[in-house]
Parts: C-alpha cells; sequence; structure tokens
C-alpha cells in the first residue's frame, strides 16, 4: 500500500502523519494492500475537510468528509471509502462466484 499526503492550507505534523497511515491500514484488510490512498487535507469555510482516493487494479473510489476536527473528518472518510470498499468486494466475489459456477472451472 502507498500512502500520499497533501495539505492545503493545514500545518503538516507528525502527528497527522500518523493519524492517516493508521486510518489507512483500516483499508488494507480488503484488498491485501494492493493499492495506492491519497489523502487530500484543506480548510474552507472554517470547516476541516478530508478527501481521500483509493487507487487499486480496476478500481478508483473517492470518498469526502467535512467536520470541525480533522481527525473527526479523518473518521468519517475512512467509513464511507471502507463502506465503497465492501462493496466492491462483494461485487468482484459474487461476479467471480457466478462465472465460477458457469463455467465450471
Amino acid at each position: 500500500m502507498k500512502i500520499t499526503t497533501c495539505f492545503r492550507h493545514l500545518d503538516h505534523t507528525p502527528a497527522l502523519d500518523l493519524r492517516i497511515h493508521e486510518e489507512s491500514l483500516h483499508l488494507n484488510k480488503y484488498f491485501s494492500g494492493n493499492f495506492e490512498v491519497q489523502w487530500y487535507c484543506f480548510v474552507k469555510d472554517k470547516k476541516q475537510i478530508a478527501d481521500v482516493c483509493v487507487i487499486g487494479n480496476g478500481f478508483k473510489l473517492h470518498a469526502t468528509a467535512e467536520s470541525d476536527s480533522l481527525y473527526k473528518s479523518f473518521d468519517l472518510v475512512v467509513d464511507k471509502v471502507e463502506t465503497q470498499m465492501r462493496k466492491l468486494k462483494d461485487k468482484l466475489h459474487t461476479r467471480l462466484g457466478r462465472d465460477f459456477i458457469v463455467t465450471g472451472k
């Protein structure tokens, strides 16, 4: 898993890097680390916004969350992208299972 971070109108601190890394580890359980996670954090109208993009082999997922706290935005955006990853994984397993049954391979 490759993690890329970008901050706009925010100070880049080691604590934020650690939190981003911890939150990204939650996503690792879905596709065994064969993807890239891009984090974009910024402030707009006194709201802390976290934007995450997960790019893998054949898929690209995107989620955005905003709140008064950047750490809360991290939690919200990871919940959103985890839901997307879970749906994608279920869809792939259903499709692969169906192909397996139809073709008999």
